[in-house]
């Protein structure tokens, strides 16, 4: 493991990915702000001190929860796949300005996507951002494909 951290693409992927592992590690506690800011909880032992009127109001959905955890969800569906892909992609020798035009392409995407879902920016901001993440992806996954497919 110590001589893969000598190479500088794989450093950069570990860099990378960290960044947007973390990012999508943050939506947790702000998915958690916004639950107590708007007063809107998913589960009864959320409100179980709270007398049975402000149970039965504070126990329901809010739209700006549920886009915090929509986008968190995306995250989820698409930084996975970039770990993966992203670590494959690391393995196969790409040039190190490629590889970080990838991951930074990626990085940046992710985002400026939760900006532009959390903040709500007006489409297509956000549509354009994942469409860049995930073309960056499938970028990443034609040339581990193009490297190792045996017919």
């Amino acid at each position: 493991m110590a001589k893969l951290m000598e190479d500088e693409v794989f450093r950069a992927f570990t860099t990378y990915a960290a960044v947007v592992i973390v990012k999508m590690l943050l939506m947790a506690p702000l998915t958690a702000f916004y639950r107590f800011s708007r007063g809107a909880f998913a589960n009864e032992e959320d409100v179980a001190t709270k007398s049975a009127e402000e149970r039965k109001k504070q126990l329901r959905t809010h739209p700006d929860v549920e886009r915090v955890r929509r986008c968190h969800q995306n995250d989820l569906e698409n930084i996975v796949p970039f770990v993966v892909l992203g670590l494959l992609y690391a393995l196969t020798g790409p040039e190190l300005s490629a590889a970080l035009l990838h991951f930074r392409l990626f990085a940046g995407s992710r985002i400026f996507h939760t900006v532009s879902y959390v903040c709500p920016l007006p489409q297509p901001c956000r549509a354009l951002s994942w469409m860049l993440g995930m073309l960056t992806t499938l970028s990443m996954a034609y040339r581990v494909l193009s490297s190792v497919l045996v017919l």
